[in-house]
């Protein structure tokens, strides 16, 4: 139990937040974390968190920092799938299914701590832990049906005809996430690019002449929906 109080130091409001313990007391978490094997990484940016190819049972929390899950084709294409923030988790699908080959890889963006919990154990706990098994079991499918919303989404941007459709079908969905026609969105253009598998070039290009034409506004990743399609 120690060794859960000293890793997760200064992270119990990522902690309790996250969707994955909602309705589990705080004490229920130490012990959940403790038979869990609850342990925390430091990575550099651009260093693997995990590789595509690997049999993973754990699943990942973002502490601090950003990664990407990124898909790559044989030639070294790159797509980019969603980026994972502070709080949010990643390898949940895997990690259930264990014996499952990793379809992505995983990469931190930026200097990131993650926390593993070797999820796979859930259903071998021990009854000392049963009062919150099925707690856990339930949140862990609400963070899976996020998940294929979120996908289902990006198949949305991604079946657009062209690159154009694919930017105002992106940026209109970041528009109806802020309840604002300002926001910024998650990405550098080259990450942009990567997540809406359009070539950079094409991209700036695009927003270029969407700004001069007034349908929006934008300085690096802040941009303004100026009118209404």
């Amino acid at each position: 139990m120690e060794r859960y109080r000293d890793t997760m130091k200064g992270y119990s409001k990522i902690v309790k937040e996250n969707p994955l313990f909602t309705g589990i007391e705080e004490n229920e978490i130490e012990e959940m974390f403790h038979a869990l094997g609850a342990y925390v990484e430091t990575y550099e940016k651009e260093e693997f968190i995990f590789r595509m190819g690997e049999h993973v049972d754990l699943l990942g929390i973002v502490l601090r920092g950003n990664a990407h899950i990124v898909k790559e084709d044989f030639w070294g294409n790159r797509n980019i799938l969603t980026k994972i923030g502070p709080g949010e988790i990643f390898a949940e699908t895997y990690a259930c299914l264990h014996s499952e080959e990793l379809g992505v890889d995983v990469i931190a963006a930026e200097k990131s701590e993650v926390l593993f919990l070797n999820i796979y154990k859930v259903t071998g706990m021990h009854k000392a832990e049963e009062r919150f098994h099925h707690i856990l079991i339930r949140n862990l499918l609400d963070v899976l049906a996020g998940k294929n919303l979120m996908l289902t989404s990006k198949m949305g941007h991604m079946t657009q005809r062209s690159t154009r459709e694919k930017i105002l079908s992106y940026l209109s969905e970041q528009s109806r996430k802020a309840h604002s026609a300002q926001f910024i969105i998650p990405f550098d253009r080259q990450q942009m690019a990567d997540y809406l598998s359009v070539d950079r070039s094409a991209l700036s290009k695009e927003l270029s002449k969407l700004q001069k034409e007034g349908l929006i506004a934008y300085e690096k990743n802040r941009f303004t929906i100026t009118i209404k399609r």
